[in-house]
């Protein structure tokens, strides 16, 4: 019999019983006929035989809905295609050794919440002195100068502050992504780069919960990095991708 455990489904109880469990919320009232429209909803998204585990009103006119059910497609995981950051990772001592042994000078670091992104969790986290969960952010690496410029930066003004202080790397943050607003502003942002001609004077790098180095790549960016990625995976990206951009400007001179 063939090995199939690339064939894979979602379980529960037993293996790939398909069983899922999802929520949601509708602009109904909670009662009887917003529970024939959560499993109305469910059955349209292809799960059989849902069910209402919980309900619970948000208003007079909006409901919140955990509907449990099975489905029956199957991922064969080998067709699938990852695009992942291609780097080694380093630690923030490795990185600092790394600076120290292949650049003559500090390299800077300028980031920020960008467009209408007030949120700074992320690139504080990234950033900061303190870090976060423990791992130290680029403040406090050595051979590094970090400028957090905070929330709500628009591009224009990035892109000045990254001229201004001569930035090697440019770090967007993107928190805000209803109706997709952080495709348009990234996109925006690399646009201007090009209407500059400045794109090839920074590796520009995006972070945030729904971002992955496939989108950074589509969208014309170095890498991207997603949630549970902390300065020391951004700073082995850069300080690498630095040397290689060095080492292909000698190539070229």
């Amino acid at each position: 019999m063939p090995n199939k455990k690339h064939l894979i489904r979602p379980y529960g109880d037993t293996l790939n019983d398909g069983k899922v469990q999802i929520s949601f919320s509708l602009p109904v009232p909670c009662d009887a006929l917003g529970e024939e429209a959560a499993k109305q909803t469910a059955l349209k998204m292809g799960i059989h035989n849902p069910a209402v585990v919980h309900s619970s009103p948000l208003s007079d006119s909006f409901s919140f809905y955990i509907v449990y059910g099975t489905v029956e497609h199957q991922i064969d995981t080998n067709a699938l295609h990852v695009v992942e950051v291609d780097s080694e990772s380093m630690s923030k001592e490795e990185v600092e050794q790394y600076i120290e042994e292949n650049f003559n000078a500090p390299l800077v670091f300028i980031g920020a919440s960008t467009g209408t992104d007030a949120h700074t969790v992320g690139i504080d986290a990234i950033m900061n002195m303190k870090g976060y969960n423990g791992n130290y952010g680029l403040e406090r690496y050595k051979g590094i100068e970090a400028f957090n410029l905070g929330g709500q930066v628009d591009n224009e003004t990035l892109l000045e502050k990254a001229i201004e202080y001569q930035a090697d790397v440019i770090l967007i943050s993107q928190t805000v992504t209803q109706k997709d607003i952080h495709v348009q502003n990234l996109t925006s942002f690399i646009e201007l780069l090009e209407a500059e001609n400045k794109r090839d004077q920074f590796i520009v790098i995006i972070g945030g919960a729904r971002i992955n180095h496939g989108l950074a790549k589509e969208l014309g960016y170095d890498a991207g990095f997603g949630s549970k990625k902390y300065a020391f995976d951004v700073a082995s990206f850069a300080v690498q991708a630095l040397k290689k951009k060095q080492v292909k400007i000698k190539l070229h001179k």
